[in-house]
């Protein structure tokens, strides 16, 4: 019997590898795909004035039809984008640590944020680095790993990646009520920029989407609390597969 499909966007300045801590514990159930967004990984740099819209263009043709999407962060913008315009390809979407129509205040700190990249990019790895993980008790060398994996990144293509993360969420939040796949929206309780307040204002906006935080996780959930992501996620697509199958 072939394995459903799951594909996996990562967010900003990261790559397919964040995404180990959970992969080996989906992969007896399904088969997983870790995409690596333009601009990442062995991609092209992302050029200036690069936009949400190109940015699921480019990605749209390494998700197979009917594929269970998952993204992070920015990679969940994506996957929102491709769950609109390319609902062939997606089964169901989950949208992990995700922003949703952020306010004045919220739209000001991430391009307070952007700012600060511009001005001194390492400063800002290491500020991230301590929001994301501070007082989570994720293991040091996986700690170094994401600082390695955000410092590699060729600094204008970050950036430029960045500040379609800052207003991407302006470009797809008047398109979510017409995404019509089964939809999680998952965050954790302590994440200061992708709040369980925004979990809950898009599943408010989708038809058929539910929102689900993690107890004590920040922004890196998927590293920080792999298993409880990976219940929530199976325990998702086995009540979409149980509502699928009584409608037949």
């Amino acid at each position: 019997m072939t394995k459903p499909t799951i594909v996996l966007l990562h967010g900003v300045g990261l790559d397919h590898t964040m995404w180990q801590p959970v992969t080996a514990l989906l992969a007896d159930r399904y088969r997983v795909l870790a995409l690596d967004l333009p601009g990442h990984g062995t991609n092209p740099p992302a050029p200036a004035g690069v936009s949400l819209d190109d940015l699921a263009d480019a990605v749209a043709p390494q998700v197979p039809a009917g594929a269970h999407l998952i993204g992070f962060s920015l990679g969940a913008l994506i996957a929102q984008q491709l769950a609109r315009y390319r609902p062939e390809l997606v089964a169901s979407l989950t949208s992990v640590n995700s922003v949703c129509r952020r306010t004045e205040p919220e739209r000001a700190a991430v391009l307070a944020r952007l700012a600060a990249a511009e001005r001194d990019f390492p400063a800002s790895v290491e500020a991230s680095l301590h929001r994301w993980y501070d007082g989570t008790g994720v293991a040091p060398e996986l700690v170094r790993a994401t600082r390695d994996v955000l410092l590699a990144n060729d600094v204008d293509s970050f950036l430029n990646c960045y500040r379609v993360f800052a207003t991407g969420d302006a470009r797809i939040g008047p398109e979510l009520s017409k995404i019509t796949v089964p939809s999680l929206a998952l965050t954790g309780e302590l994440d200061g920029g992708s709040t369980p307040e925004m979990s809950r204002r898009l599943a408010a906006a989708m038809p058929h989407c539910r929102a689900q935080v993690v107890p004590g996780a920040r922004h890196m959930l998927p590293v920080q609390e792999p298993e409880a992501f990976v219940t929530s996620i199976t325990t998702f697509l086995r009540e979409r597969d149980n509502v699928a199958s009584q409608s037949v």
